[in-house]
């Protein structure tokens, strides 16, 4: 079942009206396109409405073009049998590569670093060769800003590069015709179809390992990159008990909002100390500011 076929069924589901905006529209676009001076006297706005919003019509040349002709027909055609799976299947799931394996293991390894000092100051140690120089130059909240700008970009690019967005699409419509048609057949009071229906979603649970992989891959890159440069800030600042390599730098006093004068090491929520929170909302933003530039969409579209 195609993406249109699918939406034109849920439209004209138990609405005789909306069925005949269709069949209007079908009508009066001969050469593919309609425009609303064409069907104004036989539909009403909010009818032309829905059919625009739910991409049955879309943008043409000289007006709206239907979005296939042939799924909107199939769409008004009566369906009696909703046992079956429709067009959707279900992709072949990326497999890792032993450089995504190598990263897994080095990331579990850093994990370590928050637990045992010696392996977060050999870390911490490495990273300050690369950012203590800048502690020299600008105060300690521009470092944590550009580590978070850096973390942002980064993380947009691995996730855009390594996350197969239309297999993520593919996993996201198969469950939604699942659900479709699950919520079709709970209206007609079809338990033969529902029991069908059931043992299909109990086979598409692989679905659902299949998008965790794809999200988790890029993941493990990110976090192999970013967990580094997070002990090496816990390293500087110290935490839990743990000595501050940059005393000085810890006992910086700042003003922030609600909270008034604090140091880099004060809890601000629970143990949260200030520099996570700054840290956190750097990051938040400046991976915003990174999608919103590079036009990059960290979503699937099931549209």
């Amino acid at each position: 079942m195609s993406k249109v076929e699918r939406r034109v069924r849920s439209l004209v589901s138990g609405d005789g009206e909306m069925r005949d905006a269709v069949e209007v529209v079908l009508d009066n676009a001969a050469d593919g396109e309609v425009q609303w001076v064409d069907v104004r006297d036989e539909i009403t706005s909010g009818q032309w409405g829905r059919l625009i919003e739910k991409e049955v019509l879309v943008d043409g040349e000289r007006g709206f073009a239907l979005a296939d002709r042939e799924g909107i027909e199939a769409g008004l055609e009566d369906d009696d049998d909703l046992t079956g799976g429709g067009d959707v299947e279900t992709p072949e799931t990326t497999s890792w590569t032993k450089w995504d394996k190598i990263a897994g293991v080095a990331t579990l390894g850093a994990f370590v670093g928050y637990a045992v000092n010696p392996v977060r100051n050999a870390i911490a140690g490495a990273f300050d060769l690369v950012l203590g120089p800048l502690l020299n130059v600008v105060p300690f909240y521009v470092v944590v800003m550009v580590i978070a700008l850096a973390t942002g970009l980064y993380s947009t690019l691995l996730r855009a590069g390594l996350m197969d967005m239309e297999k993520m699409s593919v996993y996201q419509e198969r469950m939604k015709d699942i659900q479709d048609r699950r919520k079709e057949a709970k209206e007609r009071d079809d338990q033969e179809a529902l029991d069908a229906i059931q043992e299909e979603q109990m086979d598409a649970m692989g679905d659902q390992l299949g998008m965790f992989k794809e999200q988790f891959r890029p993941m493990v890159w990110i976090m192999f990159l970013t967990i580094p440069a997070f002990l090496w800030m816990f390293w500087v600042i110290g935490y839990r008990g743990s000595d501050a390599a940059y005393p000085a730098i810890a006992a910086q006093e700042l003003v922030v909002p609600i909270a008034g004068t604090v140091t880099w090491d004060t809890g601000i929520v629970g143990p949260i100390q200030m520099w996570i929170v700054w840290y956190f909302l750097c990051s938040m933003a400046f991976t915003q500011l990174v999608q919103k530039s590079l036009n990059i969409e960290m979503s699937p579209s099931t549209s």
